[in-house]
């Protein structure tokens, strides 16, 4: 199986970048990691071993990108708008440096939007508000509103709200969600949500189902057993779903 390290100096993030590429062609599954996790969390997770035999056979092509959630949600000394401000300058660099990056070495016109946990709010903040650059999105046990508090989980931006915060929140702008090329593209795109029956994001995971389904946005919520928020499930859900 190909795998491939790259590193670069983004312009967006002043800051260096780091990424693995696994597989040699086919759909390219833009993989975001968890919120402690770094661009090596999916292989070290061995999900990447579930997915070897698509690998192999050139069905996919995995780009794990890295986080700076320490930057950005879980940068508690900085001021919220600091870190919503992270957030957007993150989001310019995985359009604009990770998805030539993607194209220059794969041409397939399919792009998955993927991730975990935390991750999985990334893939589908990008995925719902850039649906025309992906035909597919899969998101494992996510939050899809960042202002919640539920159980140990508190409001990542400390009660501070703007309109940055509201169009990166999925359950925030959906609902008002007016653009028909926008609506018609989030239609044409596959989305999978699952999430554990016991996950404290639970019903956000609900509330987000309803409100696509208000919209006439067709997808599926998979609702799994126990909380289902480890590597143990993810290894299972990913063969299955990507």
């Amino acid at each position: 199986m190909n795998r491939e390290y790259h590193k670069w100096w983004s312009k967006h993030l002043e800051r260096e970048m780091e990424l693995l590429v696994f597989g040699h062609a086919g759909a390219k599954v833009l993989i975001f990691p968890t919120r402690s996790g770094r661009f090596y969390e999916y292989e070290n997770l061995r999900i990447i071993n579930r997915l070897r035999d698509k690998l192999d056979t050139g069905h996919i092509q995995l780009f794990c990108v890295d986080s700076i959630y320490s930057e950005t949600f879980y940068c508690w000394w900085a001021h919220p708008s600091g870190r919503i401000n992270r957030q957007k300058a993150y989001e310019n660099y995985i359009l604009h440096e990770v998805f030539p990056f993607m194209q220059q070495k794969n041409t397939h016109s399919c792009v998955i939007s993927h991730g975990c946990s935390l991750g999985a709010y990334q893939a589908a903040s990008l995925a719902f508000r850039h649906p025309h650059l992906f035909k597919k999105l899969v998101a494992f046990s996510g939050r899809y509103d960042l202002t919640l508090n539920v159980e140990h989980f508190n409001d990542l931006l400390s009660g501070f709200y703007n309109e940055d915060v509201y169009f990166h929140t999925p359950t925030h702008f959906l609902p008002n969600l007016e653009c028909s090329s926008q609506l018609n593209a989030l239609k044409d795109m596959e989305i999978i949500l699952t999430i554990g029956r016991e996950d404290p994001f639970l019903q956000n995971n609900h509330q987000l189902s309803e409100i696509l389904y208000s919209k006439g946005i067709d997808h599926q919520l998979i609702v799994w057993e126990e909380r289902a928020h480890s590597g143990f499930y993810w290894r299972r859900m990913a063969p299955i779903y990507i």
